[in-house]
């Protein structure tokens, strides 16, 4: 089985960030969700440019996706037409909670085309994703 791990616009700078992302990096988190979803293989895909997610999301051969496209989750409608033609189960994930954040963040364009939204977790919300891909391809 094989899961894809999309990560958006300025997860590049995570550590780096303002404090409510945590003060974990990128590959922090990466590595944390290697060991926790052994022995699922992970591919991860990080990019800063919409149309780059976009080619990611359509090339996507994996059995299942974790999207955080950052900012893009709540205004790229082309972003979320690109997930929603994925027939295989589709989870985003917010390290913060979007619905406690200003009010452009509390609808997601992208989210609207998942399976599910988890949000305000950390990583436990990207764990939390795995946990229901493990049960739903298992």
């Amino acid at each position: 089985m094989k899961l894809l791990v999309i990560s958006g616009a300025n997860l590049n700078k995570l550590g780096k960030r303002e404090a409510i992302y945590g003060t974990f990096t990128l590959e922090d988190l990466q590595n944390e969700l290697i060991r926790y979803a052994d022995p699922i293989k992970l591919e991860f895909f990080t990019s800063n440019h919409e149309g780059e997610i976009i080619d990611a999301v359509q090339n996507c051969d994996a059995d299942a996706l974790i999207i955080n496209a950052g900012g893009y989750s709540h205004t790229s409608v082309a972003i979320a037409d690109a997930v929603a033609m994925l027939a295989i189960p589709k989870i985003e994930v917010h390290l913060t909670n979007i619905l406690a954040r200003e009010e452009y963040r509390r609808f997601s364009v992208v989210g609207s085309k998942c399976d599910g939204v988890i949000c305000g977790l950390g990583i436990d919300g990207y764990r939390a994703a795995i946990d229901v891909i493990k049960r739903r391809l298992v």
